[in-house]
Formats: structure tokens, sequence, C-alpha cells
């Protein structure tokens, strides 16, 4: 159907009218949904050439094209040439549409996740935090796209080690997905799960359990206890309780020794002090015996 409109729009409007060239990006993303990346690159770049001839660099369809080729060599894993066609889709909307427009935003997340893939977690971090900051200025702090930042950030903070911020974050996304969505969606698990990870790295062996188990018995429901992702869940709670028991065994080993070794102390303590007072009476028994009449 793709094909045949694109066909229609050639022979009626000509190769480089507008509607045609909105035709070609249409097919070149969903030939990028189906894999056909080569054939969608060479899509994407037919559209990006009519766009800058007819409407100019800076037009917003332009820079739409700009932005759906970037994404295309992302997913290629060609990250240099992503980089470019993203900073320079932002430049143009920023200039064009202005710093908070919903379009700019979506650039500033597509630079920050781009930016995550290849390991810049600070530099992803402050563009993460100025998509969020606009999204909830602009859109309001529970749109779906403010929410899809929360978690974007929450998993930057916790690749950078940031648990605390992170568990928040992660907190904030589980909370508005539940009310969104109901506590028993597919969505809900999936954040749920990634805070039980994060509780058990920071070794909140308690919380991660009741977090796992949450998630297994949800997954169970809603994938079947044979699906794959329900197993894993499983097979992390099973670990997971491992982790716990031998945990609270080194705890219970830990305190055993700390009370042997304060008991310990105070013992040489008592003797310590015992030794002192008897060599003080021998000295006071010696002057006495010694002492000439």
């Amino acid at each position: 159907m793709s094909r045949r409109a694109l066909e229609g729009y050639e022979k009626v409007l000509g190769p480089d009218h507008p509607y045609t060239l909105t035709s070609v990006n249409n097919l070149a993303l969903l030939l990028q949904t189906l894999g056909r990346h080569g054939e969608s690159e060479t899509m994407s770049r037919r559209a990006l050439e009519g766009c800058e001839k007819v409407l100019g660099p800076d037009h917003p369809n332009t820079l739409t094209s700009i932005n759906n080729l970037a994404s295309l060599l992302q997913a290629l894993g060609r990250h240099g040439e992503s980089e470019t066609m993203f900073r320079r889709a932002l430049e143009g909307r920023e200039k064009v549409l202005g710093p908070d427009h919903p379009n700019t935003l979506t650039s500033v997340n597509n630079l920050a996740s781009l930016l995550q893939d290849l390991g810049r977690h600070g530099e992803s971090e402050t563009m993460s935090r100025r998509a969020l900051e606009g999204y909830e200025k602009v859109l309001g702090p529970d749109h779906p796209k403010a929410l899809s930042i929360v978690h974007n950030l929450a998993a930057v903070l916790e690749d950078q080690g940031k648990h605390d911020e992170s568990e928040k974050m992660w907190g904030r996304a589980l909370e508005a997905h539940e009310k969104a969505l109901g506590q028993e969606h597919d969505e809900v698990y999936k954040i749920l799960k990634r805070l039980a990870g994060l509780y058990e790295k920071q070794r909140k062996y308690s919380q991660a359990e009741e977090a796992y188990d949450r998630v297994c018995t949800g997954f169970s429901k809603t994938l079947g206890k044979q699906h794959p992702t329900t197993l894993e869940c499983i097979s992390k709670l099973m670990e997971l309780q491992v982790t716990k028991s031998a945990a609270v065994r080194t705890s219970a080993i830990d305190t055993e020794v700390v009370i042997n070794d304060v008991n310990n102390r105070r013992s040489l303590r008592d003797r310590l002090r015992e030794l002192t007072w008897l060599r003080g009476r021998r000295g006071l028994g010696g002057g006495k015996s010694g002492k000439r009449l």
C-alpha cells in the first residue's frame, strides 16, 4: 500500500512534491520497522535530499527527515553519523521551533538515548534532565512522553552508580504507570523488575525479594508460567534468596565475632585491673615487712 501511494503521488504530483516526499519518508519508516535497513536508508536519504531541495534545510519536514535518518543510523550502529544528524536536527528545531517545542524536546531525548548507548552517561544525564524539565513544563509531569524520560533518566543514573537518585526515578515511573495502567500491567512489571535489580545492587535484599516475588507472580499471570521472561524472574528470585541467606549467615558470624572480641577485651581489661591491684597490694605489704625498727 505504501509503495502504491508513493507511485500515485509520483505520477500525479511529481517526485519532488512535498506530499510525495512525505510518502517516501513514511515508506522509509515502514522498511525500518520491517528490518530492511538498506532500503530504508535509501528512501530516508531520498526524502531528505528532496526536502532540502524543495523546502530548504530548516523546514520542519526537512528536520523530521534528518531526525528519522539519525534514528536509522543509530539502529545500524553507525553512531558517529547518527550523532551528527541528531545534533543537526536539534539545532534546526531549536532555531525554528524554539527550545521548548515538543519536537525539539524529542530531539533532545533522542540525543540523550544515543549518548547513553555510547557510554557517555554524564552528557546523557544532562540531556535527559533537559528533556524531562521541558516535557513537564509543556505537557505536564504525567504525560507519557515525560514518563518515558523518567524511565530513561532512571537507567542513566543507575549506570553511573547514582543508586539513590535512580531509585527515586524508578519509584516515580512505577507509581505513574500503576496509576495509568493498573497494578497488573506488563509495563508495570517491567519497571518493577528494574527496581528489584537496583534494590539487589544496593543490598536491600528484603525489598528486592518482595519486588521480584511480585514480578514473578505478575508475569506468570500475564505471560504464562513457562514464558522466558517469567522463568528469568524466577531464576533471579532464587539467586537472590541464596544471596540473602548467605548475607544473613555472614552477618550473624560477624556479629558473633564482634561480641567475642568485645568479651575478650573486657576479660583482658579485668585481668589487667586485677594484676594491677595485686601488684599494689604486694608493694604495700612488702613495705611493711621490710621496715626497720
